[in-house]
């Protein structure tokens, strides 16, 4: 019931009854992508829906409401609280954050400043609504292959996009900081660059990450990850969709002072992961002690392997 009502509250009051079905759809829900002057796509357990002028769903394009420039613009303004200066740093990046841990993607002609990085996206042609969703206890058949002897061995997540990295990265999160039965809590720093894993309103974590952890919202990796170090000290750093020299570099500075690492990377198998040559620094000197390969099975997405340092299969289908 609380993930429909967060879902109803994305819009304006006056629109809400044609969400009603949407929000309905509970934790089925992924994506509701809105485009102006296109049809409305909502997207669940990996199937394409419409939606009509009256709210219902339907799978036949033709009944498709088509959206208008109005209340594309309406919606936005309510998701930015009816401030959209208030969010521009973050639309420079392409999205923002929603009440409810939701992740706004938006679209639309681009202003650039003079040294040509991005300032600020206006006339919004796009939005792409990510329900993020939380899975407690997802880790739990994992967790044991992830600690030796009492000790959390660092863990690299590959998957490709869609099976669930980051709801069992946040879900990993969750069990180190809180404690198990492997080991008691620890202290969790998490760099969250997209707002996706602890989906922070207002610097305010609205996923359950853990009582002992502490999280850096909207930061790049990289540089994120040296603040933290530097602020709050933790055992475990965390850290969603490695992609970069600069991001290898400051994991090697995290491992240097001790930390163990929590992250993840696309990537359909262990092969392909093999191949990244920004990796291989951090590969050859086996710096991860388990690698779990996720997949799908059934719209649900599950652990297919889990290997150790040396990519030796550990476990399978967990």
């Amino acid at each position: 019931m609380q993930l429909a009502e967060e879902v109803i509250g994305l819009f304006p009051e006056y629109l809400r009854f044609k969400w009603k079905d949407v929000a309905r759809m509970g934790e089925s829900l992924q994506e509701i992508r809105l485009r102006c002057q296109r049809p409305v796509m909502i997207y669940a357990q990996g199937e394409e829906w419409y939606l009509d002028g009256s709210g219902r769903l339907t799978r036949e394009i033709e009944n498709a409401q088509l959206l208008s420039r109005d209340e594309l613009t309406q919606i936005l303004k309510h998701i930015c609280r009816y401030s959209l200066y208030a969010y521009e740093e973050e639309m420079s990046r392409g999205y923002m954050s929603a009440d409810g841990g939701f992740r706004v993607g938006i679209a639309g002609e681009v202003i650039l400043n003079p040294d040509g990085s991005v300032k600020n996206v206006r006339y919004i042609s796009s939005l792409n609504i990510r329900i993020a969703h939380e899975a407690r206890g997802a880790a739990a058949p994992v967790l044991p292959w992830l600690y030796d002897g009492g000790r959390l061995e660092n863990v690299l997540i590959l998957s490709p996009p869609g099976c669930g990295k980051t709801t069992l990265l946040r879900d990993i999160i969750r069990m180190v900081s809180d404690g198990n039965d492997c080991a008691q809590g620890q202290t969790v720093g998490v760099v969250d660059e997209r707002s996706e894993i602890a989906g922070c309103f207002q610097g305010i974590p609205r996923n359950d990450v853990g009582k002992r952890t502490d999280v850096l919202d909207g930061c790049p990796k990289g540089e994120g990850m040296m603040m933290l170090l530097r602020s709050m000290a933790p055992r475990v750093m965390a850290v969603d969709e490695l992609g970069s020299q600069e991001d290898v570099g400051a994991l090697e500075q995290v491992l240097k002072c001790g930390c163990s690492v929590l992250a993840t990377i696309h990537g359909s198998s262990y092969e392909e992961l093999c191949q990244k040559r920004f990796l291989q620094p951090l590969l050859e000197g086996h710096v991860f002690g388990r690698f779990l390969v996720l997949g799908k099975r059934d719209g649900k997405f599950v652990v297919e392997q889990v290997r150790d340092s040396d990519g030796r299969i550990l476990a399978e289908g967990l």
